[in-house]
């Protein structure tokens, strides 16, 4: 340890009580977190890119200051879900300090990493008041039975109006539209059942018919559209 020559000749003067660091929850504890291994919690965060052409929705499930568990799901850019398959190998294993510090591929990640580092080490992590936290793989509980991201796409302009491309039920094969012109309902397929089906060797239709649905007055439109072709 180096001093300079003005602390060298300062006179020692005793440290009075000891301020330790403000407690956090963590899974049921208030935790005095003073080593990255004191850390634990399961939390979400988004994270973007410079250009912001993509996100990134970064889950990790963290157990003594190791990242046990990690769900990538990757938006708006195609080079991301190649990145996206990298961090799920880089993540677990490391610490949450390691993957802080660490080239996650793409910056979207990198970002949403950070953004979980601060809600963790803060203690703002779901499972803050969970007494023992969550167990490892429960972060696919946000994906459904099907394993699937849940997402919403839909595409409008002002001369034509909106096309319903994906929601959380899945892939939007029809729009049901009024006698005003006016959306009331569409048709879905669950790609996650569909997919499942086909695997236990169901035929490709059948699988795809049973794993149809419809959604609001889906019955009562006097038209239907694509919407990808329409």
């Amino acid at each position: 340890m180096i001093y300079s020559t003005e602390v060298e000749h300062m006179c020692p003067i005793a440290k009075g009580a000891y301020h330790g660091p403000a407690p956090i929850p963590q899974e049921g504890k208030w935790v005095q977190a003073k080593e990255i291994k004191d850390i634990s919690g399961l939390t979400h965060g988004v994270g973007w890119c410079a250009p912001q052409q993509g996100a990134c929705k970064l889950t990790l499930n963290v157990k003594d200051g190791i990242i046990e568990e990690a769900l990538v799901e990757t938006l708006g850019c195609s080079g991301m879900t190649h990145s996206a398959a990298m961090a799920s190998e880089i993540l677990p294993g490391k610490t949450i300090l390691e993957a802080l510090n660490t080239d996650l591929v793409c910056d979207a990640i990198n970002v949403a990493m950070r953004e979980l580092f601060l809600q963790i080490v803060y203690g703002r992590s779901q499972t803050a008041f969970s007494e023992g936290g969550l167990p490892i793989g429960a972060s696919l509980e946000d994906l459904g039975k099907g394993l699937r991201s849940q997402v919403g796409t839909m595409f409008g302009t002002k001369a034509k109006g909106a096309r319903y491309l994906e929601m959380a039920e899945g892939y939007i094969t029809r729009v049901a539209v009024d006698a005003d012109n006016e959306i009331i309902g569409y048709e879905f397929v669950n790609l996650g059942k569909m997919m499942d089906a086909i695997k236990k060797g169901t035929p490709a239709e059948e699988a795809l018919n049973k794993a149809k649905g419809v959604y609001g007055r889906f019955n009562d439109a006097v038209k239907y559209i694509d919407p990808r072709h329409e």
